[in-house]
């Protein structure tokens, strides 16, 4: 596991965007998952992509826990690896990889059995909970094989290899979108399943994954080894990981929590609603893409820089990406305003659908460009080993600043006014984390590998 990506030593730039791009491919075969369902689903009708719009906050939980302990690992992986301490990573990546399993199928268990009551807390009616059951027990089913992969990639991300998991989630995303109508629609001699078809579909393309994943790590790059059974051993390790991992897993938590909240106080308005904000959560992953697969390459960037002791480096390739982010984003908006209608009418054909989503896609992504600095610093700051202070920033983003205002802006102006409140909180937001970012990353105040990394 040597610099074979040129992390250390590569121009910036140059490395990030050989990192990013593999990266965007595979974050967009991830959302391709989510974007198949929802059109296909759509076309059973409006209560059929409601019904999937009330399972993103419960999906996206699962999905905040694996991006915590997934930013663990890139984060301590990229330290061990940065300072030639390779056979401690094969070691703590295989502890890190039980701990994730142990946890995800607990929790998947646990999901199960619960949820009626869980999705009639989030404002699910009789009609859509049958839909909910019928996705969700399948979606349960595979919840641990996709935390097992989305941490494995990391894994592989931390050593800079960027191109086998967008390769690996590009077949996957592939298998789902071929199964995805035959098995929603019972097209030729397959049974026409409706929205428990789009579950499997997706399960099986998880498997497929999820199997090439295992065979990179453990056969043919060899950063995966069976190690024996050591409490001690992996008491510490566990403890490394959960110094990332536990707030980085609360911050993403905070995102989907914050959404079945703003979910439920658009179901109290208008049902319709529920559905166009579903439908917008999608398109909103989908244009912010290149933000997230920028961090996915920072974090491990930033980490191996750390590691070998050159902070200006990491610095440096901070600040550069809020700035590009920051006019990409911005320039991404100037297209959409003129095509929000037309892209509402991908998803839905209902008047009232129409008339939300169409507001949602205009108003939303202008701040998308100080959403992405947001999100660009604070998973950089896990890089650096201050996890709690990312923490803390989402939590003023959506706790102090997000839920107030959009209560106050769904008691002013009903579905219209909620939605407002969340550009808004997205660009002071963004302001305020690029001043710290010129600030909390000095060299002098960069957070060294910790002892037990060296361990």
């Amino acid at each position: 596991m040597k610099d074979r990506h040129g992390l250390l030593t590569a121009p910036i730039g140059r490395v990030l965007l050989n990192m990013s791009l593999p990266n965007l491919i595979g974050i967009m075969t991830i959302l391709g998952f989510s974007l198949a369902d929802t059109f296909f689903i759509s076309q059973l009708g409006t209560e059929a992509l409601a019904a999937i719009s009330f399972t993103f906050p419960v999906t996206l939980v699962i999905s905040s826990i694996a991006i915590g302990i997934g930013a663990g690992v890139s984060t301590n992986l990229g330290r061990l690896i940065g300072s030639g301490n390779a056979p401690r990573a094969k070691v703590f990546l295989h502890d890190a990889l039980l701990l994730t399993f142990i946890l995800i199928a607990s929790l998947a268990a646990l999901g199960s059995i619960f949820i009626t009551p869980l999705f009639s807390l989030l404002g699910a009616n009789e009609s859509s909970l049958p839909l909910i059951h019928d996705y969700m027990i399948y979606w349960y089913i595979g919840a641990p094989l996709l935390v097992l992969l989305m941490v494995g990639n990391q894994g592989l991300r931390s050593t800079g290899d960027t191109r086998s998991p967008a390769m690996i989630m590009a077949l996957a995303a592939i298998i789902n979108l071929i199964l995805d109508p035959l098995l929603i629609f019972g097209i030729g001699p397959f049974p026409r399943l409706e929205i428990q078809g789009a579950a499997i579909a997706t399960l099986i393309a998880w498997i497929v994954a999820l199997s090439l994943s295992s065979y990179l790590l453990m056969i043919k790059r060899k950063m995966l080894e069976w190690a024996a059974f050591d409490i001690d051993r992996m008491r510490t390790n566990w403890n490394q990981l959960a110094h990332i991992a536990q707030p980085a897993a609360l911050m993403n938590l905070i995102n989907p929590l914050a959404n079945a909240v703003i979910m439920a106080m658009l179901a109290h308005i208008d049902h319709s609603a529920v559905a166009a904000f579903g439908a917008g959560t999608r398109l909103e992953s989908l244009l912010l893409i290149v933000v997230m697969a920028l961090s996915s390459s920072l974090m491990p960037f930033i980490a191996q820089n750390l590691g070998a002791g050159q902070p200006q480096r990491a610095k440096q390739a901070l600040l550069s990406s809020l700035k590009f982010i920051f006019i990409f984003q911005t320039l991404l908006y100037i297209p959409l305003a003129f095509l929000a209608e037309p892209t509402a009418h991908l998803f839905s054909t209902d008047p009232q659908v129409l008339e939300w989503l169409s507001f949602y896609i205009l108003v939303l992504p202008c701040a998308y460009g100080p959403l992405g600095i947001v999100i660009i610093f604070a998973t950089a700051l896990n890089a650096y080993h201050r996890p709690m202070s990312s923490l803390v920033i989402n939590l003023c983003r959506l706790v102090l600043l997000m839920l107030p205002l959009a209560a106050l802006g769904s008691y002013i102006d009903g579905v219209k006014g909620l939605l407002l409140a969340l550009p808004i909180t997205n660009l002071l937001m963004g302001i305020a984390c690029y001043s710290l970012a010129q600030r909390i990353c000095e060299p002098a105040k960069v957070v060294t590998a910790d002892a037990n990394l060296e361990g």
